[in-house]
């Protein structure tokens, strides 16, 4: 009985992976599309980023903003306050005319509730709580509520969006994945009624050891990640460790104390900023010095300083034996009696 289960497993077992051979394309849909990017062009409002007014601005992108188009995957130690920091972003986005929305596939109306009593700034934004539509497709939901248009969306979090999506619809994560980053992608480039080019701000949870949770396709497609994170001491700072649209590896420390607005020691940013820049600019000076100690020694040239070692040292020698047949001319001498 036991070897004919067995038997039956590896017969499924064959089934399934020969079924999974059969749907490997073998033959291209399309011609491959080679790109010459002189002959690209973008609206150039896509390259202007939108301002909070804050610190933040300085770490996000290159220019001092949020970049448009651009998706930012958003991770963190456990209670250091990401849903916080990014509500705090596009509230204050919010207030300076741009259109914002928040997908929460975490919080409830309750749960927001405390939020919008410390920050009452966050009840001006647009909210989708996903647990309101349990009984909706949740796909179209959001794929309904995005074809407005905005200019920025905050999910939290990623991994809960795609799940009530992959649930509902018995999809797999695979392809839930995929349907999340291609919706980002399509409103990157404006596909919506108020043709924005949309960008996104994903929460996304970690590992117990605090690595990121994600495929390699989720990495790929991201413009940038933002790390929130506990120094030793207990102070709260993030940093951006890939960043297509500026800097990285510069920490920004922030305060969750004040009502309102998330608090950021711009003056400890700026100092450090400082700090970074007068050692660059020693490491050119040094760079600046052995390039030129390079060039004087290859101007000189490698064979006239052999030479002019060896010449030394021969001259060195014959004045040691001159003075050598000196001293012993001296001892020849005969002594006076």
């Amino acid at each position: 009985m036991a070897e004919d289960n067995r038997k039956r497993n590896r017969s499924a077992r064959g089934k399934k992976k020969s079924r999974k051979e059969i749907d490997v394309a073998t033959e291209l849909t399309q011609p491959n599309r080679i790109v010459k990017m002189k002959n690209v062009e973008f609206d150039p409002i896509i390259f202007q980023p939108m301002k909070t007014g804050k610190a933040i601005d300085n770490i996000l992108d290159q220019d001092g903003g949020v970049p448009r188009a651009s998706n930012y995957i958003v991770i963190g130690d456990p209670g250091i306050g990401k849903s916080t920091v990014t509500l705090d972003i596009i509230s204050d986005l919010a207030e300076t005319g741009h259109k914002v929305l928040f997908i929460s596939g975490e919080m409830n109306r309750i749960d927001l509730y405390k939020y919008v009593q410390r920050y009452p700034k966050f009840g001006d934004i647009d909210i989708l709580f996903m647990n309101e539509h349990l009984d909706e497709n949740p796909k179209l939901v959001i794929e309904t509520q995005l074809k407005e248009g905005y200019d920025i969306v905050l999910g939290d979090s990623f991994v809960e969006i795609q799940d009530t999506v992959k649930e509902a619809l018995f999809m797999t994560s695979t392809a839930t994945e995929k349907w999340i980053i291609d919706l980002m992608i399509s409103n990157n480039m404006g596909n919506n009624n108020a043709k924005k080019y949309t960008t996104f701000l994903m929460i996304q949870q970690v590992t117990k050891g605090g690595n990121f949770v994600g495929s390699n396709k989720l990495k790929h497609n991201t413009t940038g990640m933002m790390e929130m994170r506990w120094t030793k001491s207990g102070e709260a700072y993030l940093e951006m460790n890939k960043n297509r649209r500026g800097p990285v590896n510069k920490r920004l420390y922030f305060k969750l104390d004040n009502p309102n607005d998330v608090f950021y020691d711009t003056g400890r940013f700026l100092m450090e900023e400082n700090n970074r820049q007068m050692l660059n600019s020693e490491a050119d000076e040094l760079k600046a010095e052995s390039d030129d100690f390079e060039t004087m020694f290859a101007e000189t040239g490698t064979n006239k300083f052999i030479d002019d070692v060896v010449t030394n040292s021969a001259e060195d020698e014959m004045e040691q034996h001159e003075q050598n047949l000196e001293n012993q001319d001296t001892v020849k001498e005969p002594i006076a009696e």
